[in-house]
């Protein structure tokens, strides 16, 4: 009887450890699908925010060019009509010449300008996925 007993109450704790143990597990996959759940999410808010941000630097470029490109031609038919009105050879070549320098300067303060545009959307639209870069390094170095 005793030893019948005793069965019995290994087999209880057997059980209920087990049990104790299968919840516990549970619990722990759970809590980890819960923080992987949570990490996808900012992963994913993250490349939004970089498409957005390297769209709104498209948008800027976009307009930046189509700008210049409208000064750049407006220029041009004002150094056309002032070339047809040159009374001589040697003001056609400084008309000419004038307008070549002042072509050049405004193409290479745009180029600067759109360099500098550029420049900006990439460190913007990085930003956001370094940031989940350097969150999940600094996960994984405190799991370990």
């Amino acid at each position: 009887m005793a030893a019948a007993e005793t069965l019995k109450t290994s087999v209880e704790q057997f059980t209920t450890a087990g049990n104790q143990a299968f919840k516990d597990s549970v619990e722990k996959s759970l809590a980890g699908l819960n923080e992987m759940n949570a990490h996808s999410k900012k992963n994913l808010e993250a490349v939004v925010a970089s498409v957005t941000a390297a769209t709104k630097g498209a948008e800027s470029l976009g307009a930046q060019a189509m700008a210049y490109s409208k000064k750049a031609m407006e220029d041009q038919v004002s150094a056309a009509k002032a070339l047809s009105g040159a009374k001589s050879v040697q003001e056609a070549v400084e008309l000419q010449t004038t307008w070549a320098k002042s072509a050049m300067e405004l193409y290479m303060a745009q180029v600067g300008k759109m360099g500098e545009t550029v420049a900006a959307a990439v460190k913007d639209s990085m930003k956001p996925l370094n940031e989940r870069v350097t969150a999940t390094v600094e996960k994984i170095q405190s799991v370990k």
